[in-house]
């Protein structure tokens, strides 16, 4: 071989270590971009699961808080239960009412009576069976007593006379028995009276619910000069087919 073509190879060598360097450094620019895109990929797929977890965990703290925190929910149940006075309304009903399980109205209204336990109440929330109802502290009562004592201790309305009459002929009798033979609310009177010592209740009626039954006293007795109830005039008889007769108490 002649120096010639030693001199002729030579450039041909260092083309093809030149095209290696250029392949080489072309692959390595891909791969870099490569790896930037899914590195940027792997970022945004983080953020999005993060954003996801956020939103779940938003979810749990807020059912959290709804069950462990009523708040607003116990005022609204002392309102329903406020609204159905002396009747009550059945956890199931609650239930229902505010849109919640039993397990969890019924830990609402442990939380209420618990609350109205304190001595900064006068009334506090009883349960008979699966009735909840408001009812007056005994320690209100002989303050009930001089309340309505002092504002016309001698004289009786005639609503008060009217429902005293029903309670003595038909005792034990409960308020809505009381109700449908006057025809309106006996609630406010009840109260009145019983402040005023001249009905007591006398125990609960099987009936659903287990309403009160109610019965004069023997201040009652006292106040009409009676030794017993025997005394009491007969009432008249009713007869559906003489119009002239009338309901005593309508």
């Amino acid at each position: 071989m002649n120096d010639e073509q030693i001199i002729e190879e030579v450039p041909v060598e260092e083309e093809l270590n030149d095209t290696q360097e250029n392949m080489a450094e072309e692959t390595a620019e891909s791969e870099l971009t490569e790896t930037a895109e899914n590195n940027e990929q792997a970022v945004e797929e983080n953020e999005e699961d993060t954003k996801e977890a956020d939103e779940n965990k938003e979810d749990e703290v807020t059912d959290r808080v709804d069950v462990e925190q009523p708040g607003n929910i116990e005022a609204i149940v002392e309102g329903l239960l406020y609204v159905v006075g002396e009747d009550g309304a059945k956890v199931e009903q609650l239930a229902v009412a505010i849109d919640k399980s039993l397990e969890d109205t019924k830990t609402i209204l442990s939380n209420i009576q618990k609350k109205y336990a304190s001595e900064l109440y006068g009334i506090e929330l009883v349960g008979y069976g699966s009735v909840y109802k408001f009812i007056t502290k005994k320690d209100v009562f002989p303050y009930a007593q001089e309340l309505f004592g002092a504002t016309k201790p001698n004289t009786l309305s005639q609503a008060a006379l009217e429902t005293l009459a029903i309670i003595a002929y038909k005792q034990p009798i409960t308020r809505v028995e009381i109700e449908e033979l006057r025809g309106v609310s006996a609630e406010v009177m009840l109260r009145k009276l019983q402040a005023r010592n001249l009905i007591r209740e006398a125990g609960r009626s099987d009936a659903v619910g287990r309403p009160i039954l109610y019965e004069v006293t023997e201040e009652f007795m006292d106040s009409f000069k009676l030794y017993t109830l025997k005394e009491l005039p007969d009432l008249p008889e009713y007869s559906k087919n003489n119009e002239e007769n009338e309901n005593l108490f309508e």
